[in-house]
């Protein structure tokens, strides 16, 4: 996973600063943008049990513009109520040409986040933990050293990002093995990164500013084994993916392939990132679903399905630090501009997004629950993100997508 908000910077770069957008003239985008939408048809069995309707009105046209601006494939999920819409254009496989379809796989990355706040929620619900509760007491002598102390940070802490510890994985030396030696099975451990992390100073006194890492959540995943003797891959699909009917989701930990129907991810140079090994992103982002998949799990937790209320309220809790986001326990809430005129309507949602070698995605669901947006495109550039370059395809079709799907 790489630093939050990419996907929604990029939805509202030309919002925001009107600027005109070129699409980038590769041949397999170009292949890519001759492609029709798909709508509906073409999804799995327990999406096609379900009522599907038309999609909003521009939202097809949203997600072939965002095929044109240069991503080979967008798949993308809407609900308004109970009415569901399912569409996809361009292509999976550039190599072989495979449409892209509604029912195929991706790497979610961040979004994993939000499973991992909910289970530790749902622990605290249960009086097995407190949110308050130190990192030292529950992974003693994990976080010390170089002015790190676990002592006197919280869980909640790691959860909304205000512990301050470093993340080693903002360091372009530490994809080296990837991305310069093609070495796609190489592993990382959890406790590895955490070590990488600790090497170096807190950037500030926990609890005393925010800055996202992917520490915080590898941390959280080890503090959900030491309170349940369980992995916590095997708590997340205990208490969400097996209740929810997440057939398609999984948590993969040191296994680079994708397994079953699912779209390729690239770089901007066109170089299949499909094949990668999750294990340095673990409980910060390593998890693999679908649009359909995220959005149930996405509808249970904002409707309050999944959590006692005062853990919900904990869930949407929102950091209060300049600059920073509004981001609660895994989760983040923004305003969605209904129109790119001053003084346009913008709606309240909450939205977790997901970017990482091959793959940007994005959920949204309105503060209300009425309405939501998942969609995913097929192009992330990690080694791009680690110079501090754009990326993605710069794209207006990103947020014509979520005015389309989340504004009347």
């Amino acid at each position: 996973m790489r630093r939050p908000g990419t996907l929604r910077r990029e939805r509202y770069r030309q919002q925001e600063q009107g600027r005109s957008v070129k699409a980038r003239a590769r041949a397999a985008v170009l292949v890519a943008g001759m492609c029709a939408v798909t709508v509906s048809g073409i999804f799995p069995a327990a999406a096609a049990d379900r009522a599907s309707a038309p999609p909003p009105a521009g939202l097809e046209k949203a997600v072939e513009q965002t095929v044109t601006d240069g991503f080979p494939g967008v798949v993308a999920y809407a609900r308004h109520g109970e009415r569901e819409s399912r569409m996809a254009a361009g292509i999976a496989d550039t190599a072989s040409g495979e449409r892209a379809r509604p029912d195929q796989r991706f790497r979610i990355a961040s979004n994993t986040k939000s499973f991992v706040s909910t289970v530790l929620l749902q622990l605290e619900g249960e009086g097995r933990l407190s949110l308050d509760d130190s990192v030292e007491k529950w992974l003693p002598g994990v976080v010390r050293g170089n002015g790190n102390a676990g002592k006197d940070i919280t869980v909640r802490q790691l959860l909304n990002h205000t512990s301050g510890i470093y993340d080693p994985t903002e360091e372009p030396e530490f994809f080296a093995p990837y991305l310069e030696r093609e070495e796609w099975d190489h592993v990382y451990t959890p406790r590895e990164v955490i070590a990488r992390a600790v090497r170096h100073k807190p950037l500030f006194e926990p609890g005393g500013g925010w800055s996202y890492s992917n520490t915080n959540y590898l941390l959280a995943g080890l503090v959900i084994e030491a309170v349940t003797r369980h992995s916590a891959p095997s708590e997340i699909q205990r208490r969400i993916l097996t209740p929810l009917g997440l057939e398609d989701t999984s948590f993969p930990l040191t296994d680079p392939a994708i397994h079953g129907p699912h779209l390729h991810g690239y770089d901007l140079a066109g170089r299949d990132m499909t094949r990668f090994s999750p294990s340095y992103d673990w409980t910060a982002g390593a998890m693999i679903s679908t649009v359909d998949d995220l959005a149930r799990f996405h509808r249970a937790l904002f409707t309050g399905k999944l959590l006692r209320p005062a853990q919900q309220r904990e869930l949407l809790t929102t950091v209060q630090f300049p600059e920073a986001p509004a981001y609660g326990l895994g989760v983040q809430r923004m305003d969605v501009p209904c129109g790119s005129e001053p003084g346009a309507e913008r709606i309240d949602a909450w939205e977790t997004d997901g970017a990482g070698p091959g793959f940007t995605s994005v959920s949204l669901t309105t503060a209300d629950g009425k309405r939501q947006l998942v969609l995913v495109a097929n192009v992330y550039d990690l080694g791009a993100d680690l110079q501090d370059e754009r990326p993605v395809p710069q794209s207006e079709g990103l947020g014509k997508a979520q005015t389309a799907a989340l504004c009347d």
